[in-house]
Parts: structure tokens; sequence; C-alpha cells
């Protein structure tokens, strides 16, 4: 039930881990860990009802509940000790996660910093309860695969990063690498909490940058993570040189050519070397740059997250007291998006940022759903108000107002 690693393979372990595994015997730099398999899972729940045709919603407090085998925790502990029993980064690797036919960016439930095999345990039945969360199963619906909804877990050495960030490699191989990077752990750039510094690549390894005004970042506290603030000479520094987005635009198509396709990876660097966390294959790729040129006057600008124009009422939506309040075609108007507003995507006409960048998860799932984002556009829930009509244009990044 619980398998090495760098002896990951997919049909056992799930894409996530299967892909890692690949890149481990390819003598890529991945973090060393374990992998709690599929067999794990489906023996924890064997006796749980856990059709989805019958209430799935009931499922995940059922797993909660359950108390982790005796088993289990022995072979956690055995194998946390052959690691030197670190903090460990503790995350999902379902079945119907990282294909090439959705992403689930950010549906499940990862944990950065758990130490100890007892926090091990809790949060492997975490991520398995996650496969049942609402918006994991809202995504799951429709054309997404989910007869046979299993997970995996990946336990991985937790690395303190310096800098995060997120690369996304070209379909084609004389495109254009895109970067994303920002100060601390990757979460405050996968989950769009911070506005990236943005990096593109050429070929040629000439590299065009945007540098953010990046004002927060999140780091591990013994066993906490926290969120500080950035300070403010730091915050429109570049996160990383020119020489090092070359590097990692390399390192990129290294990975894109052992894995068989564009990528979306996600990289830390830590004490000066470069390591990779996640790959999986792009699902959609986001739209090109586009200047403030390309907005009408009078409009808000900000960063083209996913193609495509919609007209709506703007809702504002600070968080999940508001989530009664959106309705089908409305304009999402929010401070940023969370994973667990996933069913809000998928009944919303467009969205608006204002902090985030085109690679993090909410606009990956944007762009899956085909409704247009526009990020980073500053002050929006001021400047923007309940039952505007605003049109969205996720090719140029522009939002207008188009009546009082």
């Amino acid at each position: 039930m619980i398998v090495p690693l760098m002896e990951a393979a997919a049909e056992t372990c799930g894409g996530k881990a299967g892909a890692l595994g690949t890149l481990l015997r390819a003598g890529l730099p991945v973090p060393d860990g374990f992998v709690v398999s599929y067999a794990a899972y489906r023996a924890a729940v064997r006796d749980l009802d856990l059709g989805e045709a019958d209430d799935p919603g009931a499922m995940r407090p059922a797993i909660e509940a359950r108390p982790v085998h005796a088993s289990l925790i022995d072979a956690l502990g055995r194998a946390l000790d052959e690691l030197g029993d670190p903090p460990v980064a503790v995350r999902s690797s379902a079945a119907n996660e990282d294909t090439g036919h959705a992403s689930a960016a950010g549906q499940h439930e990862s944990f950065l910093a758990v130490r100890g095999v007892g926090e091990v345990a809790d949060a492997v039945r975490a991520c398995w309860a996650s496969l049942y969360s609402p918006r994991a199963i809202d995504y799951r619906r429709d054309d997404r695969p989910s007869d046979d909804p299993a997970m995996a877990v990946i336990v991985q050495r937790h690395l303190d990063a310096e800098v995060s960030g997120v690369m996304f490699t070209p379909a084609d191989p004389h495109g254009t690498t895109e970067i994303e990077a920002s100060w601390g752990l990757g979460p405050s750039i996968v989950g769009g909490t911070v506005t990236p510094d943005a990096y593109r690549v050429a070929e040629d390894g000439s590299v065009t940058r945007t540098i953010a005004d990046k004002r927060t970042r999140l780091d591990r506290h013994g066993t906490q993570l926290v969120v500080r603030d950035v300070p403010a000479p730091a915050r429109d520094r570049p996160a990383i040189g020119d020489a090092t987005a070359t590097r990692l635009a390399k390192l990129g198509g290294e990975i894109a050519a052992v894995l068989g396709g564009p990528q979306d990876i996600e990289w830390a660097i830590v004490g000066g070397h470069t390591w990779i966390l996640q790959a999986r294959p792009v699902t959609a790729a986001p739209p090109p740059p586009s200047g403030a040129s390309a907005a009408p006057a009078g409009a808000l600008t900000g960063t083209p997250g996913s193609r495509g124009s919609a007209t709506g009422t703007a809702r504002i939506v600070r968080g999940p007291g508001d989530f009664a309040r959106v309705h089908p075609g409305d304009i999402l108007v929010c401070p940023f998006t969370d994973p667990a507003w996933t069913p809000l995507l998928r009944i919303a006409a467009g969205v608006v940022t204002e902090t985030g960048g085109v690679l993090s998860h909410a606009a990956i799932v944007a762009r899956e759903l085909g409704i247009p984002a526009v990020l980073g556009v500053p002050d929006a829930t001021g400047r923007l108000h309940d039952d505007t009509v605003i049109t969205v244009d996720g090719s140029t990044g522009a939002v207008t107002a188009t009546n009082a």
C-alpha cells in the first residue's frame, strides 16, 4: 500500500504521482517521498457505500469519521523514518486528476508542513475525504470521468521555498514558455492570492517580463503556514532573474520531452537549487498577453486569463457568505477565487479578480469551463458595483461598465 515515489505509476498511484515518479526515474530534481496507493484508499472505504448515484455528499463525513487503520499508520511511520521524519507535504493524486482531459486544479486537498505520523495519517484521510467535497463532485460531473473515483496520496519532503512558481511549456517546440514567480511557498500563486511576476521565454532564450507588486508571501513557521507582508523594497523586485527564467524554460523543455507533451509545472527554488513539485498536461493554454492599448478608453484593465467575452450583471463576491447572491449569468468580481468557488465558476458568465496570475488554479478552471476571466484588476471590488452591467473581455484584459 506504500509505494516509493521513484516507483510510482499512474495506474496504481494516480496521474500526479505517476508523473513525478517518471521524472525521478529520468534523473530530474523531484523531492523524495512515497505514495499511499489506490489500494490503501480502497481498503479504507471497502465497506462504505461510495456510489455517487446515491448521496456523494454524505461520503466525505463518513470517510472523515473513520480512523486510519493501525497497519497503515505503522507503514506510514516506517516510510517517514526512512525519510528522516522531516516536515512533509501531503498531496492528492486522484484518478481523475492531472490528466490530459481535466486538470482538477485545486479541487482536492493538499497540506504542507505536516510533521509526525499521526498528523500525516490525518492528512492522508483528509485527502481521501476531499474526493467527495462539493467542489470535487461538481468538477467531476458532466463529461469528466467519475465512474470509479479513487484517491492516492503523495507524501514528500516539504521544501521551504524562497521563490516558487508555475510554468507552462509551449505546445509548439518553437513557442514561448510562460512562467509566473513570487516569494515564498507556491499556494500563494496557484491559489491566486498574490499577483506574480510574469516571464515569457522565447526559443532563443530572450526574456520578456512583467514585474508585479507582490505584497504578501506564504512561509512555514514550525508546522504552521503563515502569511507575511513582503517588505516594501522587495515587492516590485523581480522574484527571479532572466538567467533563472531561461534555465527554468530549459528544464521545462526536458520535462515536456520526458512526459510527452506540453506541461503545467509547479517549481520551487531553495538555496539556489530548483525543484519540480508537479507536472501535468496543459488542458487549456492561456491567452497571449495584451497591452493596455487593446482596451477601450475608460475600461478597467488586468491580465487576460481566459479567452472570450461576456456581458452580465456584476456580482461582488468577497467570500462564501456572498455565494447565495450569485445568479446564472452574473460576472463574479472578487478579491481572488478559491478552489471552493468552482461551482460558482460553472454558473457565472465571467470572472474578474483583484489578484492572481494566468497560471493559477482558478484561471485554469475558467479556461476549462470556457468562461472569460480578467485577473489582477486593482481594487476591482471597489471600482465596480453590484447590479452594474459589465462586459469582460478575457482576450484583451478589459472590463467595461455598460451602464451607470
